[in-house]
């Protein structure tokens, strides 16, 4: 399921696509490393990029447009799941029987899901609320976040190379400036988003391999199922390429609370 492009965040999508196209162009419009390629008739080099930069567009609309993984409250009530209040204490089990949480919004609230504030709705194994996508990260769109993550650190990195070739030398600054000055502020834009990219990949993929989310790691004394362990203990950690695996090579809901309470229900 897919949001509408005209929906909430259309403004932060046209922003983005605004800024996408005007980086790309004043990059195309310079004698930059693009070009050299290009003039003795070989245009693989810009089309490529050009190719690139498309694809990771389109993953940013996907990855915006797309479910997080939002809990249907008319679906999730199942006879083995047994609804208990958020601030309630973790009950003993008994095989088949699994403690869920309850939303005052949503009323049934799966483990690791949270009731998004912007969104007004409770979305699987909650990772944040984006403001730059303008939509949840979760369940269903965490993978595809993460490879627009890789592709637009890809994109952004050539494409520093390409604004930092289009410089030209110049007798006075002011004249260097006025030469320079679109390459410039692209390169700022380029520079800044660029460094995001990469600090955001760089942390998700160390959550991931510890499978833990961004909510998670900064509200870990604040969430019922975690307040009970201590802080370097992980309930979901299955070691670093089990996690890796499931995240990357596993589809479909994932029922956390067999997963947290897996050592109670193998000894009862």
């Amino acid at each position: 399921m897919f949001h509408s492009v005209w929906g909430s965040g259309c403004g932060i999508r046209t922003v983005h696509s605004l800024l996408t196209c005007g980086v790309t162009l004043v990059l195309l419009l310079h004698d930059t490393d693009l070009y050299p390629q290009e003039k003795v008739g070989i245009r693989l080099h810009p089309l490529v990029f050009v190719l690139a930069v498309m694809a990771s567009t389109a993953l940013y609309y996907g990855v915006s447009l797309m479910d997080p993984g939002y809990v249907l409250t008319d679906c999730e009530e199942k006879p083995h799941l047994i609804p208990m209040k958020e601030d309630q204490e973790t009950p003993a089990l008994t095989p088949g029987a699994v403690r869920m949480r309850r939303c005052g919004y949503c009323l049934l609230k799966p483990m690791r899901a949270r009731h998004c504030k912007s969104c007004q709705r409770c979305v699987r194994r909650y990772d944040h609320h984006c403001p730059w996508i303008e939509n949840c990260v979760g369940e269903k769109n965490h993978r595809v976040f993460i490879l627009y993550l890789a592709l637009q650190g890809l994109v952004l990195l050539w494409a520093l190379r390409i604004a930092w070739s289009g410089f030209r030398a110049a007798v006075t600054w002011s004249e260097w400036f006025r030469t320079n000055v679109f390459l410039l502020a692209a390169l700022v834009v380029i520079g800044v988003f660029t460094v995001v990219v990469v600090l955001l990949l760089v942390s998700h993929l160390y959550l991931i391999s510890c499978n833990v989310t961004t909510w998670e790691f900064m509200s870990h004394h604040r969430i019922s199922y975690l307040r009970q362990c201590d802080y370097d203990t992980n309930p979901f950690d299955r070691g670093v390429i089990r996690n890796l695996w499931s995240f990357f090579c596993t589809w479909g809901n994932v029922v956390w609370e067999r997963v947290y309470y897996r050592d109670v229900l193998s000894t009862v």
